[in-house]
């Protein structure tokens, strides 16, 4: 059985590449380009085509200084250019036609660059926020009341929960009762 199309991830030119190995991580998981780059917070279809774009010198370059940005990298710093050239080869030569979407994932890439491109509009038209404070909530009269009689009944009932130790009262009761 296939996937219908909006839950599969489709066949990219860029497959090659985005899963190529990087290596192993210090837990022993391999780390494909498709990972690393998201452990980063890089888009890897956008990161694949901007570095195809380029020429393979300078897009190893680029490679290679994204793997040393890696948190727990997983070459040491003398193997990442020789990695990024390995990968970069993988990379497809030319223009390369987009990962087909379906009509909801067009009409929601739509909808978003036009509310993003809205908020740029609006942001510009407002004043800086530091011209913009909001006024700090004050405690009303009611409040403070409301506060002080939890904290009367807190005390009176900590009163009434608390054991006697008064030693007198009970030796009267036990020379009354005997």
């Amino acid at each position: 059985m296939t996937l219908r199309p909006e839950y599969s991830l489709g066949h990219s030119a860029y497959n090659g590449f985005l899963f190529g190995s990087l290596g192993q991580d210090a837990a022993g998981t391999e780390v494909t380009v498709l990972s690393a780059l998201s452990r980063l917070g890089i888009d890897p279809w956008q990161e694949a085509a901007r570095l195809a774009a380029l020429p393979r010198d300078a897009a190893a370059e680029a490679l290679a200084a994204t793997i040393l940005l890696l948190p727990d990298r997983t070459a040491p710093a003398s193997e990442a250019a020789t990695i990024a050239a390995r990968l970069v080869a993988l990379l497809p030569e030319g223009a390369v036609a987009d990962i087909p979407q379906t009509e909801e994932a067009r009409v929601a890439s739509l909808e978003a660059a036009i509310l993003s491109e809205r908020a740029g509009q609006t942001a510009k038209k407002r004043a800086p926020a530091t011209a913009r404070r909001l006024p700090k909530p004050k405690a009303s009269l009611a409040s403070w009341l409301i506060w002080g009689a939890l904290a009367l009944a807190f005390y009176f009932l900590l009163v009434q929960l608390t054991p006697s130790r008064n030693l007198e009262s009970e030796g009267r009761e036990f020379q009354q009762n005997s």
